[in-house]
């Protein structure tokens, strides 16, 4: 299966966000991909203040744009994540379009992004977003895909549960920042790509997008075996790749991790 990954500079505006995607990506059209991904709130500066500006309805224009772009590849779409508006609450909401443009799918992120900087300065989404509830995966001709977004992957059961689903890849829009990426990006998705025998892929907004977060980019893509088999740096650009899935199976006969899996609730604990 061949995928495109995209990790694009977000600017303040939304409208200016979707035309620069529309712009980047034109002359990829024909070029036979069977999965796009986008990045964590690819559409809205990440801070709390914009998510509340630029909040999205089902009916919005994100949601038509980026049915066309699947419409126009001719690929599957996994539409990043942005704030979707429901009711009197807002969720950090990723969308999964089939290649006619439909929506197959929807996440709402259940772990959302807290962290306490060195400095002092706290940040958590949860002051703006609620938390999902559900676990998502989603039906293509290569199998069922899982989804998770950003502060997920540090959660291993999510990533268990996901590959109990029989999902071949998870994909995984996300924004680590220039102080959580250093310590973890590489490790945690390495970590849950070992831990399941299954690919892992991520899209990150680029270094240099407009507000004060910082988003770390090195969208990556991981193996079954925990190698990264492709990275990007900090800048805006795009990763294309084909993926072999029968790496899962070779991953699991060789370490076979999945099959001696044991369900630990039986167990005594000893204290």
């Amino acid at each position: 299966m061949k995928v495109l990954v995209l990790q694009n500079t977000v600017s303040k505006k939304v409208n200016e966000n979707l035309r620069h995607i529309q712009s980047l990506i034109q002359d990829k059209v024909g070029n036979n991909y069977d999965f796009i991904l986008l990045p964590e709130m690819f559409m809205t500066p990440y801070e709390l203040k914009y998510f509340k500006i630029n909040k999205q309805k089902p009916d919005s224009q994100v949601i038509d744009t980026l049915s066309k772009i699947a419409k126009n590849f001719n690929a599957y779409l996994i539409g990043g994540s942005i704030p979707e508006a429901s009711g009197d609450k807002i969720y950090n909401t990723s969308y999964v379009f089939n290649r006619k443009g439909k929506i197959i799918a929807k996440y709402r992120k259940i772990h959302l992004f807290s962290v306490k900087y060195p400095d002092g300065r706290y940040f958590s989404e949860s002051e703006v977003l609620s938390p999902g509830d559900q676990i998502v995966s989603f039906h293509t001709e290569f199998g069922r895909m899982g989804l998770m977004i950003c502060f997920d992957i540090r959660f291993p059961y999510l990533a268990s549960a996901i590959r109990k689903l029989d999902t071949k890849v998870i994909f995984v829009p996300a924004a680590f920042n220039t102080y959580t990426g250093p310590l973890h990006w590489h490790t945690t998705f390495k970590a849950r790509a070992i831990d399941n025998q299954m690919f892992f892929i991520s899209a990150s907004p680029a270094r240099d997008s407009f507000g004060t977060y910082e988003p770390y980019g090195h969208s990556l893509v991981v193996d079954p075996f925990g190698e990264i088999i492709q990275e990007l740096n900090e800048s805006e650009s795009f990763m294309e790749i084909n993926i072999d899935l029968k790496r899962i199976k070779e991953a699991r006969e060789s370490i076979p991790i999945i099959q001696n899996e044991k369900d630990i609730s039986k167990y005594n604990v000893i204290k």
